[in-house]
């Protein structure tokens, strides 16, 4: 092959890597949070994997249930088992897509817009965030509120005040180029 091509090949393939970059998560915390009557419960996941494409803004998390941690076993083992049920769903996932996210600005508030999965139920959602842009990496921070009853997590009577019907999530994601 003419060398020139082998260059104009090599210069085009460049040209398009650098347009819309892609990013992977590299470290993830996902926390929840349920303030109730009788107990605050907490679990924190560092599990959680999330691509980003700067170019058409599609991202896509993909969070292990199994891998929440509790501060008391007992609830790891209730929540796995008798809520969320984690050999049946054993994900959370959203794929959706930056809606006002701007290539280049170092940090800036941004919705994604799109559909989550838990416990086996998919659901439209918008959720704020912010992201960052420092050091070559991407940060990413988001806290939204999910409703149990939309995802038809059921809670027994008995411990109706020990878990709230709505829990806060909080994300935090950073990503370096792929």
């Amino acid at each position: 092959m003419n060398p020139r091509i082998k260059l104009l090949i090599v210069i085009f393939g460049l040209s398009i890597t650098a347009y819309g970059q892609k990013y992977k998560s590299f470290e993830s915390k996902v926390r929840f949070f349920s303030e109730a009557t009788l107990e605050n419960i907490a679990a924190d996941n560092k599990d959680g994997s999330s691509v980003f494409d700067e170019e058409s803004k599609q991202i896509v998390f993909s969070i292990p249930i199994t891998s929440f941690e509790f501060k008391k076993s007992l609830m790891q083992e209730h929540f796995n088992e008798n809520y969320m049920e984690s050999e049946k769903y054993p994900k959370a996932i959203f794929k959706g897509e930056v809606i006002n996210y701007e290539e280049g600005k170092a940090t800036q508030k941004v919705t994604a817009k799109g559909d989550i999965t838990i416990h086996g139920i998919t659901r439209a959602i918008n959720v704020d965030g912010e992201m960052e842009y420092k050091d070559g990496k991407l940060y990413l921070k988001s806290v939204f509120p999910v409703r149990l009853e939309d995802y038809k997590v059921k809670i027994p009577q008995v411990l109706w005040q020990n878990i709230a019907e709505e829990v806060e999530v909080t994300i935090n994601f950073i990503y370096k180029p792929i």
